[in-house]
């Protein structure tokens, strides 16, 4: 819901993919399959000679082979003992002097606040190609939302794996006008996937109306008391959902948010409140909070609480470079740090590099999410300058900052058994780099190849939008 944009864009004109939901239809129609869907399992794919760095032994192991299978990887091992069955079966694809890294995943993305399909697919299109196959949708209208990542998955449209979250909050909270936004058609807090509840809601009904939209998890926003936090995430729990919860709620703060039992919470910015004597509650005048027992990294009240965290591996998803207000460039300098739930009177990307190094350096894991959109022109995914905010303010080392992209956002999606590592039974979502990404995050964009569920999508394919492409919905 942070993330706001007025400049819209498409790259449909220069792909020619203004037409590719109707060629979706036909093909579907006819029996053939979407041109974007992941091979069938008996499609063999051999990575050779490649330099991997899986996520799950440390460091980077040259000369390592692994074997796809359709959308999965079957096996994972040396390459100098690739078994000849294999080998004579298999496509082989020659990754010498080549690294293979996990593919990534973007932890805090909008998709739908608006609703603008057009601007929605070129996003999803840019991150693919430059090396995320998977975000978390962080709740927005979910009708869009939901189509999107079924386009995607079947392969009618090139872009991530979307995991999406329906919003809870409390009633206070349904006058923002992105609700309005979210839920036209229909009235803003009574709608499945946003919902204001109350002491006396219904909890499991309201769960299950949330899980009814095919979301995976609930988000947390606002305006709710500790005591109803902890109970919306207990049968949230109960029904097999996440629970992604702001830092602050207004007025529960971030040490109750956490024992309350969420998995995931998400703004380093919101955590100033835990310095604070008092918390108010969501429509109260916020006082300003003392930032300068913060900007040091070394909190007496944040470590208590990221000791928490790491015990019980609560992910942070930081969003640091969406504070960077005025680094960001106009018209992405709104979505985040000019969000009204987000702003805190100087808790700018300093700060928040500050909280989020304090809590890497506590053991909690951090996950790498964006929440802002970078203009039109921009070749590379967001997710790029968050990882790079996140080793050179943070002060996170590469190894790091690639895990929070990988590892740790894995388990903030709740996907951990799919995806963050390469390793056998996991999805083939890998990247495919010419620079080494441990020695500098900036490597990143040695992009050669991502591979989405057993998919290749070549990067020189992507074609940057043109200011011509360029179309202003507002």
């Amino acid at each position: 819901m942070e993330r706001w944009t007025s400049n819209h864009w498409t790259d449909h004109r220069r792909r020619g993919t203004a037409f590719l939901g109707l060629w979706a239809c036909l093909a579907a129609w006819a029996g053939a399959p979407a041109p974007f869907a992941p091979p069938k399992a008996d499609e063999l794919v051999l990575y050779r000679r490649a330099t991997l760095i899986d996520g799950v032994q440390a460091g980077a192991r040259p000369g390592m082979a692994v074997l796809v299978a359709g959308e999965r990887i079957l096996k994972v091992y040396p390459d100098a003992s690739a078994p000849t069955a294999d080998v004579e079966k298999a496509r082989i694809v020659d990754l010498r002097n080549r690294y293979l890294i996990p593919g990534l995943i973007d932890t805090h993305v909008h998709l739908a606040t608006p609703p603008n399909r057009r601007q929605a697919e070129a996003e999803m299109r840019r991150n693919l190609y430059g090396g995320v196959t998977a975000v978390r949708d962080m709740a927005d209208d979910l009708r869009v939302v939901s189509e999107l990542a079924r386009a995607s998955r079947v392969g009618e449209i090139p872009g991530p794996d979307i995991y999406f979250a329906a919003l809870m909050a409390g009633p206070g909270f349904f006058t923002d006008p992105r609700t309005v936004q979210t839920t036209a058609g229909g009235v803003a807090g009574q709608e499945p996937w946003m919902q204001a509840v109350r002491d006396d809601t219904d909890l499991p009904l309201a769960v299950a109306r949330a899980s009814g939209t095919s979301a995976t998890a609930i988000k947390l926003y606002a305006a709710l008391s500790p005591e109803l936090t902890r109970r919306i995430t207990a049968e949230a729990h109960r029904q097999h959902l996440r629970v992604w919860a702001h830092a602050t709620l207004y007025p529960a703060r971030p040490s109750e948010v956490v024992a309350a039992g969420v998995d995931a919470i998400s703004h380093a910015c919101l955590l100033v409140r835990e310095a604070a004597r008092y918390v108010p509650a969501w429509g109260e005048p916020r006082g300003a909070v003392d930032l300068d027992p913060i900007r040091g990294g070394n909190s007496p009240a944040l470590d208590r609480l990221f000791r928490t965290m790491a015990g019980r591996g609560v992910v942070l998803d930081a969003t640091v470079a969406a504070y960077g207000a005025t680094s960001l460039p106009p018209s992405s300098a709104s979505a985040g740090s000019g969000s009204p739930s987000t702003t805190h009177r100087g808790c700018d990307d300093a700060v928040g590099a500050a909280i989020t190094g304090q809590a890497y350096r506590a053991g909690v894991p951090i996950s790498a999410g964006t929440d802002f959109v970078a203009p039109a022109s921009e070749p590379w995914p967001e997710l790029f300058r968050e990882m790079s905010v996140l080793a050179e303010m943070a002060r996170m080392p590469p190894a790091a900052v690639l895990r929070s992209a990988t590892v740790n956002a894995g388990h903030a999606a709740g996907r951990d058994e799919e995806m963050g590592t390469i390793e056998a039974g996991k999805l083939a979502n890998m990247v495919v780099l010419s620079m080494n990404p441990l020695t500098s995050v900036e490597h990143l964009k040695s992009v050669v190849t991502t591979i989405k569920r057993g998919r290749a999508f070549q990067r020189d394919s992507f074609v940057p939008l043109q200011p011509e492409d360029i179309v202003d919905f507002d």
